[in-house]
């Protein structure tokens, strides 16, 4: 087997094709001896393999740490890596860090109290040199090798747990017990309490925006960090979020920063900076605002093949920031939707159960199949769907008794999916919340809130209190 650099187009494609599908296997780690996306206090490595095979462990003068893996982008220049790979490798006790662009592959030793380049080729000749590489950071061949003397260990605490960097202290002996045990244990990031949700029906007017921003706000309420992303280009969610506070076009504030913006590009555009704050709900919550302008770039991004996995690589810098990432999608087949599936780990699909809406759980059924087998290439488990959530649903009594229970059994016997136990009613005060103004002088601005904030103790936030109880429950996170 060999490896082609060509095949590398982003870092994606460097993570899946090159570390995971080729160097991994041929250095002989096998899935339990390595561990991809994982963090130790505020590090956050792309791969770390293991010589011994001690999972869980404590970060202590014993641990089998023994290559830190980190995968760039082809067209990043690998000299503006190795200072933050010689940081994990001092902060961690790591022996050996391997870089790699696809273009070219790096092999670091650390060495005291600086890292030493111990191998380097193109990334057209790693397969003619993994015999050579093997011999370096070999699972087999690192086994052989001695435990470093744990007088010696250089490690910093704190730069594990808080960058930046600051000057390292060598622990005595006597104090490495104690102090290392102290360290957190390593996690995954896959494992960490950020569950990423995406909203979607191919069908329009279902009720996404309302469940969105009013799921978001019951979860706020449970004491849950929340952040909503906004991948319609009608932008119906940054609206009911409060966020477009203008009346005229001419005063958009959110023409020059929202998530197109993000997607666009790889080296700016954090979330960070990209989020909104909202008051919609109380207490706030931090939104991606969307765009109208994101109509018009679709086919410009739909041609740069990183803009799939932006938000997903984008979310990662900031995911101790939240514990539930909430995405609304257009009612489409369409890249902002594939988007939303590729991040997400579980989907939400609201219906208003009527013909068409259930018709278009065939098209919602293939599209998740698609882009699953995505997300198999890249490591990514199946999105896990959480059901259709029955929503807009008339309160009509004879509706309510005798047509609702015959519409939610069609779905899981014509369509094979599960319903939620929730029901969402269609209700005066979720129209009224959303439809708020403030007046500023001669000009009405728009003014939403959540219905949870609008009427906290009305049936419609009793419904999303206990939609946000399920999900969470649903999810692993306790409410």
């Amino acid at each position: 087997m060999n490896f082609n650099p060509e095949l590398c187009r982003n870092e994606s494609e460097v993570e899946s094709k090159l570390i995971v599908q080729y160097l991994l296997p041929q250095l002989g780690y096998t899935p339990e001896t390595w561990h991809q996306e994982i963090a130790v206090g505020s590090i956050r490595l792309d791969f770390l393999a293991f010589a011994a095979q001690v999972i869980p462990f404590v970060l202590d003068d014993n641990s089998p740490l023994s290559v830190v893996m980190e995968a760039k982008h082809p067209n990043q220049n690998l000299n503006r890596h190795t200072g933050r790979l010689k940081r994990y490798l001092m902060s961690l006790n790591v022996e050996y860090g391997l870089l790699t662009n696809g273009k070219e592959l790096r092999i670091y030793k650390k060495n005291q109290d600086n890292i030493q380049l111990v191998f380097h080729c193109s990334g057209r000749e790693i397969s003619s040199k993994i015999d050579n590489i093997k011999t370096i950071i070999g699972r087999n061949n690192l086994n052989e090798k001695t435990t470093e003397d744990p007088t010696n260990i250089k490690i910093n605490l704190e730069n594990a747990q808080n960058e930046p960097l600051v000057e390292e202290k060598t622990l005595q002996p006597e104090l490495i017990n104690s102090q290392l045990r102290s360290t957190p244990i390593i996690q995954q990031k896959r494992q960490h309490t950020v569950k990423t949700i995406a909203v979607y029906h191919n069908k329009g007017g279902v009720g996404k925006t309302t469940t969105v921003v009013n799921l978001a706000a019951a979860i706020r309420k449970k004491g849950k960090k929340v952040l909503i992303v906004d991948l319609d280009s009608q932008a119906n969610t940054t609206f009911a979020a409060g966020l477009a506070k203008f009346d005229d076009e001419e005063l958009d504030e959110l023409k020059d920063c929202n998530v197109r913006h993000l997607l666009r590009s790889e080296e700016f555009y954090p979330i960070n900076e990209v989020a909104k704050k909202s008051q919609y709900s109380n207490p706030e919550i931090d939104v991606l605002p969307s765009h109208i302008s994101l109509m018009q770039y679709e086919i410009e991004l739909n041609q740069q093949d990183s803009s799939k996995l932006m938000l997903l690589q984008k979310l990662k810098a900031v995911e101790a920031q939240y514990d539930v990432v909430i995405i609304d999608t257009p009612p489409s087949l369409n890249l902002y939707a594939r988007i939303a599936l590729i991040t997400a780990d579980y989907l939400i699909i609201p219906s208003d159960l009527k013909p068409f809406a259930n018709q278009g759980l065939v098209n919602v059924k293939d599209f998740v199949k698609t882009n699953n087998e995505f997300r198999k290439f890249l490591n990514k488990p199946a999105i896990e769907i959480l059901g259709v959530l029955p929503s807009k649903i008339s309160t009509n009594s004879r509706f309510v008794q005798y047509t609702l229970p015959r519409r939610l059994e069609v779905i899981p016997k014509r369509y094979d999916l599960k319903v939620m136990e929730s029901v969402i009613y269609e209700r005066e005060e979720l129209a009224k919340c959303t439809e708020k103004v403030q007046i500023v002088g001669n000009m009405e601005i728009p003014d939403p809130i959540s219905v949870l904030d609008f009427k906290p103790d009305s049936t419609s936030a009793q419904e999303f209190n206990l939609l946000a109880e399920e999900v969470l429950r649903e999810i692993g996170l306790t409410a």
